[in-house]
């Protein structure tokens, strides 16, 4: 039988930061579904950067969020209804069609999720594409060696937080990482063992980069860009890797930023800058869920969560997620009753 279901829509687009003026939370119908399709009850849902993106009318690696349309993005949650043999009823799936209480779509586009190696929600964070940038990024777009020096910037954030684990893992014999707040710079040193935290709100984060590394860095993996790739070139060391993964610092720019004044210096030095976009490394998925989930079991990678709560806080969650208020992982869990 057809049943009601809160989405998000985005109504408008933003100019520099999302306002809530922007979306509307719209109740729909989800009706029975069809042979092949299936019926999922979202258990939470993932905010992430690239959505901020996804809000302008703009060419990109992912289509722009269409206006008044339900917005997208990955979820996890339980199958209600299924006229599909390959997901029963029960089974815990992830799938594309977050931003809503409840998803109806083909069998196809789900992937049946085994919540015994970890939980459910953690397929979106540490089992999901978060981890996996984390471990592309040091694998193959700017592969760590045994004692290189590393840099992560976003360092308490989903991604970051992870990188600065698995590079240690991989070898490094140095991991510094930058975050807003002394918190959260206590935490990369306390929590997640880093070498070194440093806290972007005090400035200067070129001459406090330069300090946690006197000897230089051999590895950068950039989710900030700006000023933190900048003090990334002045201190890396010759044939340097970077890993472009993100650049949240500039999301919500209205103009076009300059670029980083120390650029030229990738030509000496012989530095490697390399965009990357985690959909070409799903080949890498079940090596990377078979050795992180025994790591989080054992204990030796931590993945925190940052939860809001219900459908109707989904986009202040993501507000929050983008003015750094998360540590680890933001998710959106919901509550149905």
């Amino acid at each position: 039988m057809p049943f009601s279901s809160r989405e998000w829509h985005l109504v408008r687009r933003p100019v520099g930061e999302p306002t809530t003026s922007d979306v509307a939370l719209v109740t729909a119908t989800v009706p029975d579904p069809g042979p092949g399709h299936v019926v999922i009850r979202n258990d939470y849902l993932s905010v992430d950067p690239y959505m901020r993106g996804r809000m302008d009318d703009r060419e990109s690696y992912i289509p722009p969020f269409g206006l008044n349309e339900p917005m997208t993005g990955t979820a996890v949650g339980t199958v209600i209804s299924s006229q599909s043999a390959e997901v029963p009823v029960g089974a815990t799936v992830t799938h594309f069609l977050g931003w809503r209480d409840y998803a109806i779509l083909p069998a196809g586009q789900v992937q049946i999720v085994d919540t015994q190696l970890a939980s459910p929600q953690a397929y979106l964070g540490v089992l999901g594409t978060t981890g996996l940038t984390a471990w592309a990024a040091l694998k193959e777009i700017a592969p760590v060696k045994e004692g290189d020096a590393v840099f992560i910037s976003g360092a308490a954030g989903a991604v970051g937080s992870v990188a600065g684990q698995l590079a240690r893992k991989l070898g490094a014999s140095t991991v510094i990482g930058s975050a807003g707040g002394p918190d959260k710079v206590k935490r990369l040193t306390q929590h997640y063992g880093f070498d070194a935290g440093l806290d972007y709100r005090e400035g200067d984060i070129a001459g406090q980069l330069a300090k946690a590394a006197p000897n230089g860095i051999d590895v950068y993996v950039d989710n900030v860009g700006g000023d933190h790739l900048d003090a990334a070139l002045q201190v890396m060391n010759l044939r340097g890797h970077v890993a472009l993964v993100g650049a949240i610092s500039m999301y919500n720019a209205t103009e076009l930023p300059a670029g980083p004044p120390h650029l030229p210096l990738a030509i000496g030095k012989r530095i490697t800058l390399r965009g990357m976009n985690v959909g070409d490394h799903l080949h890498m998925v079940p090596e990377f869920i078979q050795k992180a989930s025994g790591w989080i079991s054992d204990g030796s990678l931590v993945a925190d969560e940052t939860v809001v709560h219900g459908i109707g806080n989904a986009f202040e969650g993501f507000q929050a997620m983008m003015r750094g208020v998360n540590v680890g992982k933001m998710l959106v869990r919901l509550s149905h009753t």
